[in-house]
């Protein structure tokens, strides 16, 4: 079961089940057989979602309950979760033994146009990345400048994918860069793995940073 709250002994306990206007903030899904407990706030994300018109008791929906008032939805339970994990996050996180032809399918079901996007994405950068094959990889770098009390943040704050290779001291006699003499300042090289494909242009490395690279190896 999938919950955002207390359960002891099958009943829900100190979870805030009631708003300050009395109504219910909680929603029980029946979903294939298996129950999830999550907000209403959660599924009303998508104003123009299934969920959402759920949540809004649409009366075209004609939606029935189970024994315990969760509405019954006929559909793959296992592809629900991540469903309902982006929709409480916006990130796309699935098992490896789960597709994302499968999330996609969910996604369109329950008509959630952003996760509809982020599926396609993904299957198109698989698709043009020759199903994962090693020999169509590249390595994309990018050189970042920083101050010293700005490396923690950098570092902590950097884009999922982007690894950190390489810190360069450019002190004040790297004029191209540093405006004040009285700074350390920093170049940070990173690096990041892609698929190739020809869209993917904007990934190339820039000259200055084919250049940094070239000067930090003699370094």
């Amino acid at each position: 079961m999938t919950a955002e709250s207390t359960v002891t002994n099958g009943e829900l306990k100190g979870c805030g089940l009631q708003d300050e206007c009395g109504s219910s903030k909680w929603i029980r899904l029946n979903v294939g057989g298996t129950c999830f407990l999550t907000t209403r706030s959660t599924l009303c994300k998508d104003p123009k979602s299934f969920l959402y018109r759920l949540c809004k008791e649409d009366p075209s929906l004609n939606s029935d309950k189970d024994a315990t008032g969760a509405y019954l939805i006929d559909r793959d339970p296992s592809y629900f979760g991540p469903v309902l994990n982006f929709l409480r996050h916006g990130k796309l996180v699935i098992n490896k033994d789960l597709a994302e032809e499968g999330v996609l399918e969910e996604a369109e079901f329950y008509n959630i146009t952003d996760l509809i996007k982020v599926c396609k994405q993904r299957i198109s950068e698989r698709n043009n990345g020759g199903s994962y094959k090693t020999d169509n990889k590249k390595r994309v770098y990018r050189v970042l400048q920083c101050k010293e009390d700005e490396l923690t943040q950098m570092v902590s704050t950097m884009s999922d994918g982007w690894k950190f290779e390489q810190l360069i001291n450019i002190g004040s006699n790297y004029s191209t860069y540093c405006n004040d003499g009285d700074q350390t300042e920093f170049l940070c090289v990173v690096s990041r793995e892609c698929y190739n494909n020809t869209n993917d242009r904007k990934l190339e490395p820039t000259d200055r940073a084919k250049i940094i690279q070239q000067k930090a190896s003699l370094m």
